[in-house]
């Protein structure tokens, strides 16, 4: 049988049992009800026996919340009296069947039998000098042997009557319960607190110093006991009653037991390993106080600590009394108070009587709470996590746990909800500080006997847990979106106008793949770039140097984020500047390299270009430099620095890409073509996203939001993309679908390997002085079998996909599946993990053997191994020759080897150095010395090779991470293969034709630009989507030799106009992306920009109104739109009077047709502009064709046929959209008379205007300059609101000059 010693598959040692936790925060004081407990309870519970535990020390499984109101081992200075249970519930207390010592056999007998089955024995292992506990599981009559089954499942085969036994009387331990969500009865069994009536200070550890040896902090609870709940979903359990107590969890009970103490003797002459590190007065942060004081709110990350009900009641009077100090005259840690300029509300001074008053423990943990307010504190007690004070009431709310009874808030959690608790915490916005404890009592005793005056172990902060910085979780595992952290720094050339030469530097991390995207450029006055990034990426979380950002940058903050944690940092000190950044950089890769060297050298490539280029990249550097303090404080820094994927942001300005490889999306595009988000909810269904999105992996969902983001510009990349997606297809189709079924096994790969390079370096959570009880060792052997099982998955899958290349002559297709090129050849890594260790054997059973040879360190200990015991038989050859006896052999006994085995008849030849150590009837067990020599070493072999098992993951996971950009190039081009076919298959789902476009030209000719396309359909829209009908297509051109290159379109309201600009814009992103388009045909030049000004929206956070916020959009469509852009205009000037929005609508479309020159669709009510363009070459007229009859009252009646017509239409018909609505009869036919009174009316004035309408190149010049004016004026709304106004009532005197003439 193995050493019960040794501890199991590298997991933490067990520090301490874990029993009741509320004590950390509570003194002692007498309740009431106990002293009716302590009479109605007059029988002791026996003394608790010494477990085979306490030598093999293991993570205990269950947590049980302590009945007791005191820990359940007394203090070893102060003698206590055994304390008695007792039983309440509203049924009948049960009667358990304890067997007297008179009905247990003796341990004199001479023999046993079946009637000791059952029985709890102790046995003593000599070698152990130590009684072992456990249960007679079953009898042999045939060999007469007893099998015994220990306390940490270990069996033995024992004959009783040869051992040394005790037999252990049963407690009240087998009381059963039936527990069902609504229980009428419920029965718990509590300790009599009547001799628990001691002074507190001793208890603590205070007082005298004879009385101050406290050595632990496991036992939390004191007077308190788990509120019980009402479960009416719980299944029924039958559940030992000393093994299970409620702790309810909302609507459900959290699998949370706490322990009683195990493996302690009775009395004082033992020293407690469990002892009260907080026994002094508690603490509460109001919860009103919270809600009304919003610096409060705002220090507290804003937590809401309300705690309703009873919970309320329980903690305003202690709160009032103890908490002065957060109401009246708060201050920081630098005692500067609210108000003050630098006040830091993330920290909190102490008073000086406050700290007095305190234990140690409790001094601890408001330590470490006083310096990080503004986050919750995961604390870290034995085996389970506990929140205290202002932090519980955010578990109670959030994570549905449950109050500890007790005057102070106080909740917690076993450790293995970890990864579950604090996601969901970090995911609603919280940060959380996760306190490990880094010491066990046995560490902190040994201190203390070298002089330390230390009472509670040591812990320390080792990760902090945001939105940005979630690495590992069930959600984030369902949720393949990437969860960027930005950092971000904005400077200014022109410091006298923020408006002028602004410049931005910008860092994306995705922590979970270790992704990270540097750049930096110069913006507009409405931030236009910067827009457009936080629409693509949607960072969670934001990291910005402390007031610093101009207001312009923070109003877009807020509007193109959603919900983002904002984290300001000190400039300099904690937002570094480039220098600093370049210094860390340096420092870290310097570490790295085996040269000496400054480190530079050891730098990717991105990096390595951005530190080269200077003064020039000084606000990315900048960026990075924030990204990477935040990130060093929630100790992710190393392992993103030593992994990371560096890549350049497009739009950086120094990257040089004036041959534009992307189109341009903005945020106005993305939002108003519904790329990635609806208009509804926010969400992905029913966008362009959502039509494509037909891939299997987690991350080739990210690529594709990629490609989304930014279609292809350059025409061979869009040509040898298309060629891609036609090869997955036709006949290739069967191939690529068995592809897609082998990918779909996978788990998400990215994040995967990114988790097993960050454990490859122990830091965090994952250092080796951290406390885990938890089996973290086998999780990283699962995950790294995992991925293991991964990467052969998706080399396999892309070699089974080599079969199309024979059938197509796609260049890109056979530069991803050709070996070494697209992907790399990764057989002989493959192979030398598999030749190194069982996959499936490992993953089972939590732990690695290496095959011979896979390991020289584990193979030299086996070699120690195999030449002792070689030695210990070749001495059983020599001393069965000595004693002339060849039946002479080995026996193990108990956990003593290799005794060799004499028949008593040889007794008299045994030589005099031989220790007899056992010895059964005909025979006596000795040890020569030669083997107790040997025995010594090989226990001593055995446990390095025991040693050397542990650090095999370790050292096999460094050999995996070497060739970590093979891996990861495997990933990527998994992924583009699953987005090929993604694209292919896609097309598949839309109605009606479909057809890969064909463009013509070159954005660098002089052509003229084009697009036509031939029925041209919907790419979302759908029949399901429309109910009664299916969607009409249309043809359309725009632009090309001799066509016009803009449509001034009308029609009626809801006969679909913006539908139509949608769709072509979707389909000038579909063909550009290489995906095909539905339509029967479609030609067009690449466009390198789209622009859509859509919709009727304001934006009231920025301070801007319906109309203001359109013409924003519009100025950014003239100052930056060229000849190749597509323009879609959907009813400008509609926020204004007629006359104003109507001349504003004119001199726009003008500017943009004469001289932008570029594609566009212009969609309009006001139909005096199809009059005024109806002979312009230039512009075509086009309407949505309907039919209209009469109606009841002369209301009309309006069917929309959704055709792309020629010509302009003569109304909008404005008044049926009022009848769809449902308005009144009488409304509308008062309506219906007053819009043919207007029309009358206009229509005179317009008649006189056309006769004596005469356009001059004076006039042209002097609409252009108005324009302009209006161009600068919205794109500095800010300072220049005089000649925003003075640009309208122009126009307005133009418009009423025009409609008088």
């Amino acid at each position: 049988m193995a050493s019960s010693g040794r501890q199991s598959n590298g997991r933490s040692p067990l520090v301490n049992p874990q029993r009741q936790i509320t004590s950390f925060f509570s003194r002692t004081t007498s309740s009431p009800s106990f002293p009716a407990q302590q009479k109605a309870n007059p029988n002791p519970s026996p003394p608790s026996i010494v477990s085979k535990k306490k030598l093999g020390p293991s993570p205990i499984s269950d947590r049980k919340l302590s009945p007791s109101t005191s820990p359940s081992t007394p203090s070893p200075y102060i003698p206590k009296s055994n304390k008695s249970l007792l039983l309440i519930g509203t049924s009948s207390p049960l009667s358990p069947s304890r067997p007297t010592p008179s009905s247990l056999p003796s341990s004199d007998s001479p023999s046993y039998g079946q009637e000791v089955v059952g029985r709890r024995i102790k046995v003593h292992w000599p070698l152990d000098k130590t009684w072992y506990e456990g249960r007679v599981s079953s009898f042999n009559k045939q060999t007469g042997k007893h099998l015994v089954l220990y306390d940490d499942d270990e069996e033995e085969s024992l004959e009783l009557a040869k051992e040394k036994i005790e037999w252990v009387q049963e407690t009240a331990k087998n009381f059963k319960r039936l527990r069902r969500g609504l229980y009428a009865s419920k029965q718990t069994v509590i300790e009599d607190v009547a001799a628990e009536n001691v002074d507190v200070r001793a208890e603590e550890g205070g007082g005298d110093d004879s009385h101050d040896d406290d050595s632990s902090d496991d036992d939390w609870g004191k007077n308190e006991i788990a509120d019980d709940a009402e479960d009416a979903e719980e299944d029924m359990e039958l559940e030992d009653e000393e093994d299970v107590a409620e702790r309810p969890k909302g609507r459900k009970f959290e699998s949370a037991k706490r322990k009683p103490s195990v493996g302690e003797k009775p009395g004082p002459a033992k020293k407690s390993k469990i002892a009260v590190e907080f026994g002094k007065e508690s603490f509460k942060l109001s919860t009103p106080e919270l809600k009304t004081n919003p610096d409060s709110r705002k220090a507290f990350n804003e937590i809401d600590g309300v705690a309703t009900g009873d919970a309320s009641e329980r903690f305003a009077a202690r709160e009032a009394k103890k908490f002065h100090f957060l109401r009246v005259d708060r201050k920081d840690a630098k005692k500067r108070r609210l108000g003050d300029e630098n006040y830091d509300p993330k920290t909190l001074y102490l008073p000086s009587d406050f700290l007095k008053s305190l234990s140690d423990g409790q001094k601890q943990w408001w330590e470490f709470k006083s310096k990080h307010m503004d986050k919750v504190l995961f604390f870290k007690m034995g085996k389970f996590y506990e929140l205290y004070e202002m932090d519980a009431h955010v578990g109670v709310k959030e994570l549905d746990l449950q109050y500890m009874k007790g005057e102070q808030p106080h909740c917690g959690f076993p450790e293995k909800n970890f990864s579950m608790n604090v996601e969901k915490l970090a995911r609603k916005g919280y940060r959380v500080l996760v306190v490990e404890q880094t010491e066990t009592p046995e560490q902190l005793e040994i201190r203390r006997k070298k002089g330390s005056k230390d009472k509670v172990v040591k812990r320390e902060i080792c990760a902090v847990v945001t939105k940005g910085t979630l690495t590992d979780g069930e959600l984030l595992s369902a949720n393949p979106e990437s969860s960027y952290l930005m950092a971000l720094t904005e400077c200014h050339q022109n410091k006298e106008s923020e408006s002028l030469g602004r410049f931005y530097g910008i860092c994306m991390v995705d922590v979970a793949t270790c992704r990270v995207i540097l750049g930096q450029f110069e913006d507009d006055s409405e931030c236009g770039a910067l827009c457009c990034i936080l629409s693509e990426f949607r960072p969670v979380e934001i990291v910005k140097p402390a007031k610093l950002l101009s207001a312009e940058t923070e109003r877009v903050l807020q509007k193109h984020t959603r919900n983002a944690l904002v984290n300001d940092l000190v400039p300099d000190v904690e937002f570094w500047d480039a220098e600093k950044a370049v210094d860390e950089l340096k420092r870290f890769y310097g570490g790295l390299s085996s040269v000496e060297g400054d480190g530079i050298g050891c730098m990717p490539a991105v990096l390595l270009e951005l530190v080269r280029t200077g003064g020039s990249s000084r606000s990315a550097l900048s960026a990075l430099g924030g990204a990477l303090y935040y990130l060093k404080q929630a100790f992710l820094d190393e392992s993103l620095l030593r992994f990371a994927q560096f890549e350049m942001l497009p739009c950086s300005s120094f990257t040089g890409l004036a041959s534009k490889p992307f189109m341009v999306l903005d945020a106005a595009a993305l939002e108003n073509l519904e790329i990635f988000e609806n208009s509804r909810n926010g969400d992905s269904s029913g966008t362009l996203y959502a039509q494509l999105n037909q891939c299997v992996t987690a991350f080739g969902k990210r690529l594709l939001k990629t490609w989304l983001a930014r279609p292809l510009y350059h025409l061979e990349e869009i040509k040898e993309r298309q060629d891609a997606v036609a090869a997955v297809r036709g006949v290739n189709l069967p191939s690529s679908l068995e592809f897609r079924k082998a990918l779909s096994k996978l788990p998400d790969m990215e994040r995967l390997l990114a988790r097993i390079f960050s454990s490859s370096e122990a830091s965090g959570r994952n250092a080796k002085k951290v406390i885990l009880y938890e089996d973290a060792a086998k999780k990283q052997l699962q995950e790294f079998v995992a991925a293991l099982r991964g990467c052969e998955l998706m080399a396999q899958a892309c070699s089974s996909l080599c079969v199309i290349l024979n059938n197509n002559g796609s260049r890109r297709l056979h530069h991803l599946l050709t070996a070494g090129e697209g992907i790399p050849d990764i057989h002989l890594l493959l192979d030398h993990f598999k030749d190194a260790f069982d996959w499936v054997e490992a993953n089972n059973s939590g732990r690695i053997i290496p095959h011979e040879g896979a390991d020289s360190e584990y193979d030299s200990a086996c070699k120690m191994v195999d030449e002792i015991e070689s030695s210990l038989l070749e001495h059983l050859k020599e001393q069965r020759k000595l004693l002339l006896d060849n039946s002479i052999t080995y026996v193990s006994v108990g956990k003593e080897a290799y005794q060799l085995e004499v028949p008593d008849s040889l007794s008299g030849n045994i030589p005099r150095d031989y220790e007899m150590r056992s010895s059964r009837k005909g025979f006596y067990r000795y040890w020569t010395p030669h083997i107790k020599k040997l025995v010594g070493e090989l226990s001593q072999a055995e446990e390095e090779k025991e040693s050397s098992l542990k650090n095999i993951l370790q050292r096999l996971v460094c050999r995996f991470c070497k060739h970590h950009t093979k891996w990861r190039q495997l990933v990527s081009a998994t992924a583009e293969l699953d987005v090929l076919i993604s694209l292919a298959i896609a097309g598949d789902y839309y109605e009606g034709p479909t057809c890969q476009p064909r463009f013509l030209g070159s954005p660098c000719t002089k052509e003229t630009p084009c697009l036509s396309a031939k029925s041209l359909g919907h790419p979302v829209l759908q029949s399901d989507y429309l109910g009664k009908g299916a969607f009409v297509p249309n043809d359309i051109t725009i632009g090309g030799p001799k066509q016009p290159n803009f449509i001034l379109l009308t029609g009626p309201n809801m006969g679909g106009k913006s539908t139509l600009l949608r769709q072509v814009c979707l389909a000038v992103i579909l063909a550009q992306v290489g995906a095909d388009v539905p339509a029967k045909s479609l030609e067009l030049s690449p466009v390198d920009r789209i622009y859509v000004r859509m919709g009727a929206k304001d934006n009231i956070m920025a301070g801007q109104s319906t109309f203001l916020t359109e013409l924003s959009e519009t100025a950014a469509v003239l100052s930056s739109a060229t000849r190749n852009s597509l323009v879609a205009l959907d009813e400008l000037g509609r926020g204004t009077s007629t006359s104003d929005g109507q001349a504003i609508a004119e001199s726009v479309l003008e500017y943009l047709v004469q001289k932008v020159q570029c594609r566009g669709m212009f969609s309009t009510h006001y139909h005096l502009l199809a009059v005024d363009y109806h002979k312009d070459p230039k512009v075509s007229l086009c309407h949505m064709a309907c039919q209209v009859g009469d109606g009841v009252g002369g209301v009309d009646e309006v069917t929309f046929l959704y055709r792309l017509t020629p010509g302009a239409c003569p109304k909008s018909y404005g008044v049926n959209v009022a009848r769809l609505a449902g308005l009144p009869t009488s409304v509308l036919q008062k309506a219906a008379a007053k819009s043919r009174e207007f029309e009358a009316a206009y229509g005179k004035h317009r008649k006189v205007s056309l006769k004596n309408k005469s356009r001059s190149n004076q006039s042209w010049a002097d609409e252009m300059a108005v324009i302009q004016k209006l161009i600068n004026a919205t794109t500095d709304l800010s300072f220049q609101g005089n000649i925003f106004d003075s640009c309208l009532g122009e126009l307005h005197d133009k418009a009423r000059a025009l409609l008088q003439c």
